[in-house]
């Protein structure tokens, strides 16, 4: 099938990481190019439960109506895991920011109490059974990675670039040399996330 979807992305979700939300630097970002320059794009940015199941089943519900030829989603940390798992559910296009490849593993050591990030006093409880819970969610290859792009960056403090560019072959690759987890530079690549949306 080609890449292009014609007439272009009319609905974009962003999905945010672990202990964010919201107000993350990248989803603000986004949102105000999309305000700017594309103002008919619908945008959804949820708030996301700690539980997976909750967050996935969230999820599903926001984008239960939306035209799965003109939809994309942008995903950050855990939320590029969710992701690669609504690209696979809906074949839509999708941007990858420094993607979680493992949760399940990675996050088991955060059971128990944690802060939101963007509000120090907002504390919420990661359970164990919520470890199970993104075991279930995990998938295989993405069958169009060229609808796929990713930026990794190799200078991520939490996850290992290596784990990520091994995680998905085929997909349109920016490995930046540098840059940390938040990808705080993420201004410098905004436009190629833009450009591989296609928004209308």
């Amino acid at each position: 099938m080609n890449a292009t979807t014609p007439g272009g992305t009319t609905h974009l979700l962003y999905l945010h990481g672990f202990r964010s939300s919201p107000r993350s630097m990248k989803a603000v970002k986004l949102a105000e190019r999309l305000r700017r320059d594309h103002p008919g794009v619908t945008w959804c940015c949820p708030q996301l439960p700690p539980s997976p199941r909750q967050a996935f089943d969230a999820i599903r519900q926001h984008i239960a109506d939306w035209p799965r030829e003109h939809m994309a989603v942008v995903g950050s940390s855990l939320g590029g895991f969710y992701a690669t798992r609504v690209a696979l559910e809906t074949g839509c296009r999708a941007v990858l920011l420094n993607p979680a490849v493992d949760p399940a593993r990675d996050l088991a050591k955060y059971i128990g109490e944690q802060t939101a990030w963007h509000n120090p006093e907002e504390r919420f409880f990661f359970r164990p059974e919520y470890v199970d819970e993104l075991r279930a969610l995990a998938c295989g290859t993405l069958p169009h990675p060229e609808r796929v792009l990713a930026i990794i960056a190799k200078g991520d403090e939490l996850l290992d670039w290596r784990e990520m560019v091994a995680r998905y072959p085929g997909v349109h690759l920016k490995l930046l040399e540098g840059s940390d987890h938040a990808l705080s530079d993420f201004d410098e690549h905004i436009d190629e996330v833009i450009a591989h949306l296609q928004l209308i």
